[in-house]
C-alpha cells in the first residue's frame, strides 16, 4: 500500500467519525425517553450502529479499488441489512429521529454496491423515509427524505470521482511501464548500433589488411620464404589485436581499446564542434603500445574539448608514437601537472616512454605526444 493510500484510509476514518455527529439527535431523543427497555435497546442499537458504520467504512476503503466480486457484494448486503435492523431497534425509543440512520445506510450503499443495485436501494430508502415521516402518527416531516437524497447524491459523486481518480492512476502506471519498456528497448537498440559501428570500425580495415597480407604471404612462399614468414607473423599479431579489440568492444570496456578511443574521440570532437583529423586504422601499432596510446588519446582529446577552444584537432598515430595537436589559443589548456596528464605521465614512465606536453612548435595550439623507444 502506498503512502497516499494509507493517508487516505486514515483520514477516511476521521471523515466517517465526523459524520457520526449527526446521530446526536438520536442520542438526545433516547436519553430524553423514559427509562425502560425502549431506551436501553435504543442506546445499545445506536452504539452498535455507530461501531458497525465505522467498521464498514474501513472495510469498503480496502475493497473499493479491488472491484466488487459477488462475495464482497453479498457481505456488504448483510452489513447493510444489519444496519437497517439496528435502525429499526431505535424507533421505539427515538421515534422519527431514528430515520437519520437511513442517510448513513443509503450513503454506504451508494459507495459500496454496484450502481445497478445502489441506485434502487437509495430510492427505496428515500421512499421509506418519506412515507414513514408522513404516515406514522406523531411523526412530522422533518426533511429526512431530502437528507437521504442529498446523502446518496454526495456519496455517489464521491464514488465516481474516486473511481475516475483510480482509473487515472492505473493509466499513468501503465503509461509509465510502457515508457520504461520503450526506454529500455531504445537503450538496447542504441547499444547494438554502437557495437555494430565499433565492430565495423575495428574489423573493416583489419580484415582488409589481413586479406592483403595473407595473399602477399602466399605469393612470397615460392619467392622469399623468410619474408613470407615475417608477413605471417605480422598477420598473426594483427589478427590477435583485432580479436582483442572485438572482445573489448563486446564487453563494453572500450576504455582500453585503441580503436574504441579513436571512435570516442570522433564523437567528442564532433559534439564540441571541433574539426577532427583522425587515423583510419590502428593495425600498424604493436600490441604492447596500444593501451598507452589509447590512454593518451583519451586524456588529450578530453583536454582539447574542455580547455583548448580549438577549431581543429589532429591525432597522428605511428607504430612507436602518438601525437595530438590542436590550434586553440591554449589559454585554458592545462599545464603538464594536470590530474589527467599526471596519470598519463605515470603510465608513460611505466612503459619507458617519453611524454611531451606543451605548445606546438609549428604554430598556435597545444600538443601532447607520447613516444616509445625502439
Amino acid at each position: 500500500m502506498s503512502e497516499a493510500e494509507r493517508r487516505g484510509r486514515r483520514f477516511g476514518w476521521v471523515f466517517a467519525g465526523l459524520w457520526l455527529f449527526y446521530l446526536k439527535e438520536n442520542l438526545t431523543a433516547l436519553l430524553d425517553h423514559p427509562a425502560g427497555w425502549e431506551r436501553d435497546v435504543g442506546l445499545a442499537a445506536l452504539a452498535g450502529f455507530a461501531a458497525s458504520y465505522l467498521i464498514l467504512v474501513a472495510w469498503m476503503s480496502s475493497v473499493r479499488r479491488g472491484g466488487r466480486p459477488l462475495r464482497v457484494v453479498v457481505r456488504l448486503w448483510l452489513v447493510l441489512l444489519a444496519l437497517l435492523i439496528l435502525t429499526a431497534l431505535q424507533v421505539p425509543g427515538a421515534g422519527v429521529h431514528a430515520l437519520t440512520c437511513l442517510v448513513y445506510v443509503a450513503a454506504s450503499g451508494m459507495v459500496g454496491l454496484p450502481l445497478w443495485q445502489a441506485l434502487p436501494f437509495a430510492g427505496v430508502l428515500l421512499a421509506v423515509a418519506e412515507v414513514l415521516a408522513w404516515r406514522v402518527p406523531g411523526w412530522d416531516d422533518q426533511g429526512y427524505g431530502l437528507a437521504v437524497l442529498l446523502g446518496s447524491a454526495a456519496s455517489g459523486g464521491f464514488r465516481l470521482a474516486a473511481e475516475r481518480q483510480w482509473r487515472l492512476q492505473v493509466a499513468q502506471q501503465e503509461l509509465a511501464e510502457i515508457t520504461r519498456r520503450e526506454t529500455a528497448e531504445r537503450a538496447v537498440d542504441d547499444e547494438r548500433a554502437r557495437i555494430a559501428a565499433d565492430l565495423h570500425d575495428i574489423l573493416g580495415h583489419s580484415l582488409t589488411v589481413v586479406t592483403v597480407k595473407a595473399e602477399l604471404a602466399q605469393r612470397l612462399l615460392d619467392v622469399d620464404l623468410g619474408r613470407a614468414r615475417s608477413e605471417l607473423r605480422e598477420l598473426e599479431a594483427l589478427a590477435r589485436d583485432a580479436l582483442s579489440d572485438v572482445r573489448a568492444t563486446a564487453l563494453g570496456v572500450r576504455g582500453i581499446s585503441l580503436p574504441g578511443e579513436i571512435a570516442a574521440a570522433r564523437e567528442a570532437l564532433a559534439a564540441a564542434h571541433v574539426c577532427a583529423e583522425l587515423p583510419g586504422a590502428t593495425d600498424a601499432v604493436p600490441t604492447r603500445n596500444r593501451e598507452l596510446f589509447a590512454w593518451t588519446i583519451r586524456e588529450a582529446v578530453t583536454n582539447v574539448v574542455r580547455h583548448s577552444r580549438a577549431g581543429h584537432c589532429a591525432v597522428r598515430l605511428a607504430p612507436r608514437s602518438v601525437e595530438i595537436v590542436d590550434d586553440g589559443p591554449g589559454d585554458g589548456a592545462p599545464a603538464g601537472d594536470g590530474q589527467g596528464l599526471v596519470g598519463l605521465r605515470r603510465r608513460a614512465d611505466a612503459a619507458g616512454a617519453t611524454l611531451t606536453v606543451g605548445r606546438r612548435g609549428d604554430g598556435p595550439g597545444f600538443r601532447v605526444r607520447v613516444e616509445v623507444p625502439a
